[in-house]
Order: structure tokens, then sequence, then C-alpha cells
């Protein structure tokens, strides 16, 4: 049932497209190509494990996860602006 000035399933395409574009972006930021053997950041040596478990990784688990929590603090609102986000 749309309400408004919407057509029916409207605002489920808005959500789907919400998970694609965040989907898209994940795949996008996948370390690709030969993984360092020393962390971009620290200079530190990247264990053979994780170079092995992570194809084209480039730092290391202690700058990886700094980089993870910078990355997801600036990453709290939708910046779409879709109507989804005003549903809640």
């Amino acid at each position: 049932m749309a309400g408004g000035w919407s057509r029916d399933g409207a605002v489920q395409e808005q959500i789907d497209a919400s998970v694609a574009d965040a989907v898209k972006q994940a795949r996008n930021r996948l370390p690709k190509g030969e993984s360092a053997t020393h962390c971009d950041e620290c200079e530190k040596e990247i264990p053979q494990a994780r170079r092995e478990a992570v194809p084209g990784v480039r730092l290391c688990v202690t700058c990886q996860s700094e980089a993870d929590e910078a990355e997801q603090s600036s990453a709290s609102y939708n910046r779409r602006g879709s109507k989804d986000s005003q549903l809640r």
C-alpha cells in the first residue's frame, strides 16, 4: 500500500537500492592484488597467515582495526537522504 505521492513498492525499492549501494561499496573496499609484506602505515611485518587469508592486504591487524573504527564513525548517517531514513 503506497502512501502520499509514492507508488506501491517504492519504499522497498529505495531500501533495496540502499542495500545494493552498501554491498557495492564494501566490495570496492576489498583489497586486490598482491599482499604487502610490511604495513603501509606502521611498517611492521604482516604475518604470512594474514597475507594468505586476505589477498591484497596492505595493513597490519592493528592499523586495519584503527582504519575500520575511523570509517565506522564517519559513516553513521544516511548520505542518500532517502525516504527510508525518514521512516525510522
